[in-house]
């Protein structure tokens, strides 16, 4: 896994991308598979990398049309902080729910949600997410059904990671309390990817 923020020569002219773009989608379907995790039935963890964002800024210069350098400067740095440096995870959480009115009363119940999500890598002590730090995303009444999660881990977090330790992910909120069981093979080892033994 290549680690690092993008730049424009990492990226395809509008061209190219229109000419690829549906292998390359195929080929980031397979690889989002291994990346996100449920919790419970309506929660749902999206890890992202150097490879997802790549896609999302793909994408928003073909549906914009940006090909002005400045224009793609600016996704540049909207997109790049979303990537993870080595030591850390970054996911983008959904709350999930089909009916309109059951995900209004659930995000009134919900609120402080992004914050009690929490990883365990082996037999190290959980760890919780700085939550949002974009942008505000919750108000008194209401959780927002997207918040964007950092979990910052210890060099013996991502030792026992790439050791192929167990990882479980959960969630203790009073209104919804779910964990999973270790994670699947494929994900776990995708996720273990993203990280870099210190030096």
């Amino acid at each position: 896994m290549t680690h690092g923020p993008l730049n424009r020569s990492d990226l395809m002219s509008l061209e190219d991308y229109s000419q690829q773009r549906q292998e390359y989608r195929g080929q980031i379907i397979a690889h989002k598979k291994n990346r996100q995790v449920q919790l419970g039935p309506n929660i749902r963890l999206y890890f992202e990398d150097r490879l997802t964002m790549q896609y999302q800024i793909q994408e928003v210069l073909r549906i914009e049309k940006i090909f002005e350098s400045d224009a793609i400067d600016e996704e540049l740095e909207a997109y790049n902080p979303l990537i993870p440096d080595g030591c850390n995870w970054k996911a983008t959480l959904m709350i999930e729910y089909e009916d309109v009115e059951e995900r209004k009363q659930a995000l009134q119940r919900l609120i402080g949600v992004e914050c009690v999500i929490w990883i365990q890598i082996g037999d190290q002590e959980s760890v919780h997410p700085f939550a949002n730090e974009d942008l505000v995303r919750e108000t008194e009444e209401k959780t927002s059904a997207v918040h964007f999660l950092r979990f910052e881990l210890t060099a013996e977090m991502i030792r026992q990671a790439k050791d192929g330790a167990d990882i479980v992910i959960g969630v203790d909120h009073p209104e919804y309390t779910y964990a999973t069981e270790p994670l699947p093979r494929n994900t776990a080892e995708s996720l273990a990817g993203d990280l870099m033994l210190p030096q």
